[in-house]
């Protein structure tokens, strides 16, 4: 260990030498090193001073950088600096020394992680935060560097083909079909990988309900993560089975059943335990726990998390005001997405300032209280029912209710807007695309995902 730390020590000095010699090697310094990465102080605090003159598009040679240093608190003598640029007489090999500190800044933080692990368990921390913060610690770790991995024209070119050759092949493994044909056909597709899509509304409009059909959908191909913090799993399940068998759902739950139910539910229960429907236990989770989660299902391809505002904040954020942690909580849920590579499809409930419009149907503005949600997100997608406002005497609960789907933004395509049928006591959604027979209470063949 000690030899290694002698060659990360010179490595370092080479790196600064290697700029005060040429400073056109910065950039490539630049992408892979941050001043925290440099273990001696002498060597941060000029790398420091390197940088913030080149920010103010300042001169860089040893006599700036040295005055940058000291006008910046830093103690450097003229003699370091000499000693550096003698040590390196070219700045041809910069590349091979910026790995070598990497790699030791790597190794000391992968250690570091590490020996806080071991405090956290032996100090009887909660194991699953304790874990979230490891997992989340090593990938700051590994994607560590002022620009990131820089991708050149020819490997961003076939990242884009090997997009394209999944989709020639029928592989829709770039993107995660919704199972609605007009809302996939809206989106261009399906959920993009890393994407992050918002399904948002008023209470009571359906938001819960779509994201299970969806979610049950996925879950006959591929595993899918639903993360429920406003309903229990008995409730999510009741939920499902009465969509299955036309039951009520509250039926399920608190009221007797025929023999006949009895066994529908049955028969439907096995099936839907067949799925690859994975649902969380705790009442309360943060991002990291969602990433916790996620990470211990097996090709995971889709995570639904029911709602935004639920999901707690990290612990640093609480004393920051609801705008700002909302904000980190988006960023992280994007950059999870990012990370996993998989879409999340996140509920987001609306405030009350909806219902004092004449026109009742949401828009983007009404989503200026979730802090940089809106931004961050690929796709948002805003459900709307008139019946909703109407008066209870007129609403037939026999006869589906109109769903109306607003795909308000689309970061990789277009927007429009397509209708559902939304029948409100069994939770069944379905397509418009086709009109029922009298009686007839199944989606026909052509338009159904296997049986749902």
């Amino acid at each position: 260990m000690a030899e290694y730390q002698i060659s990360a020590t010179m490595a370092e000095q080479s790196v600064v030498g290697a700029i005060l010699v040429d400073e056109r090697c910065l950039p490539e310094v630049q992408r892979e090193l941050r001043p925290e990465d440099f273990r001696l102080e002498a060597n941060r605090a000029l790398y420091a001073a390197i940088l913030a003159l080149e920010r103010a598009g300042g001169k860089l040679d040893p006599v700036t950088i040295l005055a940058q240093a000291w006008r910046m608190g830093a103690e450097v003598s003229q003699v370091y600096v000499r000693q550096l640029m003698e040590i390196v007489p070219t700045a041809a090999n910069v590349g091979e020394y910026v790995k070598i500190v990497r790699e030791y800044r790597l190794r000391e933080g992968a250690r570091e992680t590490g020996v806080r692990l071991v405090q956290g368990a032996d100090d009887m921390e909660d194991t699953a935060a304790l874990i979230a913060a490891g997992i989340r610690q090593l990938e700051d770790l590994a994607s560590k560097g002022s620009a990131g991995k820089l991708v050149g024209p020819n490997d961003s070119m076939l990242a884009y083909y090997r997009q394209r050759d999944a989709v020639e092949a029928g592989d829709a493994k770039g993107y995660v079909c919704t199972g609605y044909m007009a809302l996939d056909e809206l989106l261009g597709g399906g959920l993009l990988n890393s994407g992050l899509y918002l399904l948002a509304a008023r209470p009571g409009m359906g938001k819960t309900t779509l994201a299970l059909n969806i979610a049950d959908r996925v879950a006959q191909v591929d595993p899918v993560l639903f993360v429920s913090l406003e309903m229990d799993t008995e409730q999510l399940s009741a939920k499902r089975i009465s969509r299955e068998t036309g039951i009520p759902s509250q039926k399920l739950l608190m009221q007797p059943l025929t023999q006949a139910e009895e066994d529908r539910a049955a028969q439907t229960a096995r099936r839907l335990a067949g799925l690859s429907f994975w649902s969380n236990a705790a009442p309360t989770v943060t991002v990291d726990d969602i990433g916790v989660l996620a990470r211990s299902i097996g090709g995971l391809r889709l995570i639904v998390v029911d709602y935004f505002g639920k999901i707690l904040p990290p612990s640093a954020a609480k004393r920051y005001g609801r705008y700002e942690y909302t904000t980190e909580i988006s960023a992280d849920l994007k950059n999870l997405a990012r990370t996993l590579r998989i879409p999340i499809l996140c509920l987001c409930q609306l405030n009350r300032e909806v219902e004092a419009r004449q026109d009742k149907r949401p828009q983007l503005s009404d989503l200026r209280d979730t802090g940089a949600l809106e931004q961050d997100a690929d796709g948002v997608i805003f459900l709307y029912r008139e019946d909703y406002y109407a008066a209870r005497e007129t609403v037939d609960p026999t006869v589906p209710s109109v769903l109306d789907v607003d795909l308000a933004k689309n970061r990789h395509g277009g927007v429009g807007r397509c209708k559902l049928a939304f029948s409100l006591a069994t939770s069944k959604i379905s397509g418009m695309s086709y009109r029922r027979k009298a009686g007839e209470d199944e989606i026909p063949e052509q338009f159904r995902i296997g049986g749902l």
